[in-house]
C-alpha cells in the first residue's frame, strides 16, 4: 500500500516535469524551435486544431522556421493563427510554404520570458509540492486506519521527501536551462 502511494506521487512528479519541459519549449528564445508552435490551435473547417496535425514544422536555419501545410486550403488559418499568436511574428507564404523569420529578441523581451519562465517553474514546483502533500496525508490515514505501522509510515515519509527534493531540482535544472538559453545572444 505504501509502495503503491509512493509509486502513484512519483508518476505524477513525472508528468509534472514533462508539462514543466513542454512549457519551456513553447517560451520563444533567439532561435527557432518547432516546440513554439506546440500550443497553437489552427482553425481546420471549423474546429481548433494543433498546428503539428494539419502541417509539417521544419527550422532549417537558427532563426528560420517552415510550415508545410498537408491541405493547401489551410494555408490561410494557418498563417492567421500564427500572425495573432503571442510569438511576434510575421509569416510570409509562398504558395506552398509558410516561411517564419524570427526576429532578433531585444534585452527588455529576454527579461519577459526569463520572467514567464520563473513563473512556469514555481508552477511546477508548486504541483510538485501538492502531489507531496497529498501523498503524505494518504500516508497519514494508511497509519491512522491501522494499515501500517508508524515506523514504516514515517520511513516513507522521509522517501517521499527525498523524491519532491529530487524533482524540485529537475525543475530548478531546467529552469537554469531556459535561462541560459534565453540570454545568449
Amino acid at each position: 500500500m505504501i509502495d503503491d502511494i509512493l509509486l502513484t506521487a512519483e508518476d505524477h512528479m513525472d508528468k509534472t516535469i514533462a508539462v514543466a519541459s513542454e512549457e519551456f519549449a513553447g517560451i520563444r528564445t533567439g532561435r527557432a524551435n518547432p516546440g513554439m508552435f506546440t500550443k497553437l490551435l489552427v482553425d481546420y473547417y471549423g474546429a481548433p486544431t494543433p498546428l503539428q496535425q494539419i502541417a509539417s514544422v521544419t527550422v532549417p536555419e537558427a532563426r528560420t522556421v517552415l510550415i508545410t501545410p498537408y491541405d493547401k486550403s489551410a494555408m490561410t488559418s494557418i498563417e492567421r493563427t500564427i500572425r495573432d499568436s503571442d510569438l511576434g511574428v510575421n509569416p510570409s507564404d509562398d504558395g506552398t510554404v509558410i516561411r517564419l523569420v524570427m526576429p532578433e529578441l531585444t534585452t527588455e523581451r529576454r527579461k519577459e520570458y526569463i520572467k514567464l519562465a520563473r513563473h512556469k517553474a514555481e508552477e511546477a514546483r508548486v504541483a510538485i509540492r501538492a502531489t507531496r502533500h497529498k501523498s503524505r496525508e494518504a500516508l497519514i490515514r494508511i497509519q491512522r486506519d491501522g494499515e501500517a505501522g508508524e515506523d514504516d509510515v514515517h520511513r516513507a515519509e522521509h522517501e517521499l521527501d527525498q523524491v519532491t527534493k529530487r524533482y524540485v531540482t529537475k525543475v530548478d535544472q531546467l529552469l537554469e536551462h531556459k535561462e541560459a538559453e534565453l540570454l545568449e545572444v
